[in-house]
């Protein structure tokens, strides 16, 4: 039985009220050709054990990254997650959907969330971090709706290097707010020049480091221009290993650091959820968006956790909060923690350096392979490749050797022919030296 509270002549008095006479009149935005007529050809019913038997025999055509050699990446990275990572977050304490409004029964769950703050502070070199995003797209975008808070302009400056997915979220975001976003062009080769950009009227620029293409830079210099125009420095970090081998984003001159967290403890999971990460400095902690623990003392003297600041928050300030954000993603920022407290400060140093020396190994061995260019000067463990063939068929190509040779930069920025012979290659730990041979002598054949 279907519960239907409604009467029809109640249902009619509500689309009278908002001005349409069917239900169908609430979806003619959507074009025709793109609505589905008739039911899916599917069963209306199976046995259980029926269709569990056709769901796994619908799994068992994917190639996993997990069965065979994975050099994807491009903002989702196939990192080892320890197995404690996965049993802890699966205790009866954590599995539960209910925010920490109460903090007499929830200290388990804000002493993990703030542990989390301190190690994405810790690692970004900033001053403070909220309790977790959904994911680095839209932690890109509440920073620049934040940098915009902050300085009181209304717009930003994006790099042609950040991340697609991050761009397309944060002009999304933007398109029916007072602010703008100016997107410039990608840069293949070289660093990107902000200097013509950069005005009194800005109020803020947004990079990525390492960018898009895997390049990894310095911007202490552009910051320091940033600073001069008034305007605030916002640095996204995508792949959050990089942060144990390079200079954090804080000590650049930052202002607000947005990124991904999946890396640690976040299993590719066919694109999420994930867990992303928003940390500023201290001066602007009060417009900074999403949840935040703080730490305090009871009556008696012993130490304890609380959601502070909360006045900045949706469900008490309503249209006027600095944020639409009222939750955070807090299994994954569970996840992250945990694995993080494994690793500690010199596990995450090693863990990078790892990464870096494996992607080394690789790029000597993909330059080395007649029709292959490396487009990077620098590099953590992901970089761009220019192949002699369409870098598309490319990966089908070695898709059907079993190997899973990377992500066409055509696939995530498309009808630009400059595009379309460019390859991202990622190298993690999971990569092994047999892989990388496997890796290099499938692409041998197919270009």
């Amino acid at each position: 039985m279907r519960y239907m509270p409604h009467t029809a002549e109640e249902r009619q008095e509500m689309l009278a009220k908002i001005g349409v006479s069917s239900v169908d009149d609430l979806f003619a935005d959507i074009p025709q050709e793109a609505r589905l007529g008739d039911l899916l050809d599917l069963p209306l019913h199976e046995s259980e054990m029926t269709v569990e038997k056709n769901f796994r025999n619908l799994a068992a055509k994917n190639l996993s990254p997990y069965m065979t050699p994975c050099f994807l990446g491009a903002g989702a990275y196939q990192h080892h997650v320890p197995s404690v990572a996965d049993h802890i977050i699966q205790r009866s304490e954590f599995l539960t959907s209910y925010t920490p409004y109460q903090p007499e029964i929830s200290q388990g769950t804000l002493q993990a969330l703030f542990e989390f703050q301190t190690q994405v502070a810790l690692i970004t070199g900033m001053d403070v971090a909220n309790a977790s995003m959904y994911d680095g797209a839209t932690s890109c975008a509440e920073a620049v709706l934040m940098a915009c808070r902050v300085t009181r302009r209304k717009k930003a400056i994006v790099s042609g290097n950040l991340h697609p997915h991050y761009r397309d979220v944060t002009r999304t975001t933007l398109q029916f707010t007072e602010f703008e976003a100016k997107n410039l062009p990608p840069t293949i080769e070289g660093n990107e020049d902000f200097d013509d950009y950069i005005g009194s009227d800005i109020a803020c620029v947004v990079v990525q480091n390492p960018d898009f293409f895997g390049r990894v830079q310095d911007f202490t210099a552009l910051a320091d221009k940033c600073h001069e125009a008034g305007a605030l420095l916002i640095v996204v970090v995508n792949e959050v290993v990089s942060l144990g081998a390079i200079i954090p984003p804080g000590d650049m001159g930052a202002d607000i650091v947005a990124g991904e967290g999946q890396s640690i403890g976040v299993p590719l999971s066919f694109g999420g959820p994930y867990v992303g990460l928003l940390a500023t400095r201290q001066k602007f902690v009060r417009q900074m968006p999403g949840r935040l623990c703080g730490q305090t003392v009871d009556q008696d003297g012993k130490r304890g956790f609380v959601l502070t600041l909360s006045t900045r928050e949706q469900h008490i300030r309503r249209e006027k909060a600095t944020s639409n954000i009222c939750t955070n993603a807090g299994l994954c920022s569970l996840a992250f923690t945990i694995h993080m407290s494994l690793l500690g400060e010199t596990g995450f140093a090693k863990l990078a350096k790892l990464n870096h020396s494996q992607a080394v190994t690789l790029a000597e061995q993909l330059e080395a392979i007649d029709g292959v260019e490396i487009v990077n000067d620098t590099f953590f463990n992901e970089f761009t490749l220019r192949l002699s063939g369409d870098a598309s068929s490319v990966v089908e190509k070695l898709a059907a050797r079993d190997v899973l040779g990377g992500v066409p930069v055509s696939r995530l920025i498309p009808d630009d022919p400059d595009m379309t012979d460019l390859l991202l290659v990622t190298v993690t730990e999971t990569c092994s030296l047999s892989d990388m041979e496997q890796f290099v002598a499938a692409l041998k054949e197919v270009l």
